[in-house]
């Protein structure tokens, strides 16, 4: 065996063919688990290294995906582009993360192949567009689309379950003998977008189980912050609202009010119960740590960097949707 090995040697360390080491590096999807494990300890015992530079030249790719994203100042995408460049490092690929700041002009662009973007593929998190301009797309590289605004005609989706994540975590509000819930930073749309779906699945919580919708306990549209949430609860209590509960759209909304409460001398959960939606890493390290649902970040940045690198290497045909699963995770607020 050479020096440096190769994935001829790797194929026959783990025992299958160069084509399927090769389907490992790009991440082809049916690749049995028992399959992946031979060859990533082959990987591992060979300390085999991918020649990106060959791979490149031989397939005419870059060897790098982009990532376009609103912001990286929010903790929920920054954590979601460590998750996306983490998963395609895994793969020997390089990403190229773009903020887009939600501006229509910039996303446009992202959908129009504009800015000379030297990348193989794009990960897109749409913000200010809808189906219409997703559908009039004429970039020439593939997409995967994450976040709400999908459109299943021309790119494949990867998202969360927002409104059905929104209605186990008010129902977990409920089961604990909470009846005045405040909704914290929802709004109503008929446009698919985390803030109406979350609302509706907050709104479906209170009406299967029989509590009717003050509106006086609605706050939004207000931006996803914790500055916003903080405010609001404030707004609250200086009114004189009564309530004993906060759901939280986003975890950041959810840390607003919990400080808010907390500042203002509030127990909780015993006086007040909170809960927020993604959990965020600093959801665990707050005090009290915030119960919250896990909204399966990390899931749809390894699904969705899968599925772009599928697509790229012409593995799959036709559009998908997937939605990860989502689970209430219980800590001390709520």
């Amino acid at each position: 065996m050479s020096s440096s090995p190769t994935m001829a040697d790797v194929a026959r360390l783990a025992g299958v063919s160069k084509k399927t080491v090769s389907n490992y590096f790009n991440g082809y999807r049916y690749l049995r688990d028992e399959t992946k494990t031979r060859i990533a300890d082959a990987v591992q015992q060979l300390n085999y290294k991918v020649n990106i530079s060959a791979r490149n030249l031989s397939s005419g790719r870059t060897g790098a995906i982009g990532l376009a994203i609103p912001e990286l100042a929010h903790p929920y995408f920054s954590e979601f582009a460590q998750a996306v460049v983490a998963a395609a490092q895994r793969r020997s690929v390089n990403v190229l993360v773009e903020v887009t700041g939600g501006d229509r002009e910039h996303e446009l662009d992202v959908l129009s192949g504009g800015n000379g973007r030297a990348v193989d593929g794009i990960i897109f998190g749409p913000l200010a567009l809808g189906a219409d301009d997703i559908a009039a797309a004429t970039v020439d590289v593939p997409i995967v689309l994450i976040g709400d605004r999908a459109d299943s005609r021309r790119f494949d989706f990867v998202t969360v379950d927002n409104e059905r994540g929104a209605y186990d975590a008010t129902s977990h509000l409920i089961a604990s003998g909470r009846r005045r819930i405040v909704g914290l930073g929802g709004e109503e749309s008929e446009a698919p977008a985390a803030a109406s779906l979350r609302s509706q699945g907050f709104r479906a919580a209170l009406r299967e189980h029989g509590i009717s919708m003050d509106a006086d306990l609605l706050t939004g549209p207000i931006p996803w912050t914790r500055a916003s949430g903080a405010a609001a609860v404030q707004g609250l209590l200086d009114a004189g609202v009564e309530f004993d509960a906060v759901f939280g759209l986003n975890d950041a909304l959810a840390l607003g009010a919990l400080s808010a409460l907390l500042t203002r001398g509030i127990a909780v959960p015993a006086e007040v119960a909170v809960i927020g939606f993604d959990n965020v890493e600093e959801a665990q390290f707050a005090s009290p740590a915030l119960t919250t649902v896990d909204s399966g970040l990390n899931w749809v940045a390894e699904r969705a960097v899968e599925l772009l690198l599928s697509r790229i290497s012409g593995e799959i045909s036709g559009p998908t949707s997937e939605i990860a699963d989502h689970r209430v995770v219980v800590r001390a607020t709520a």
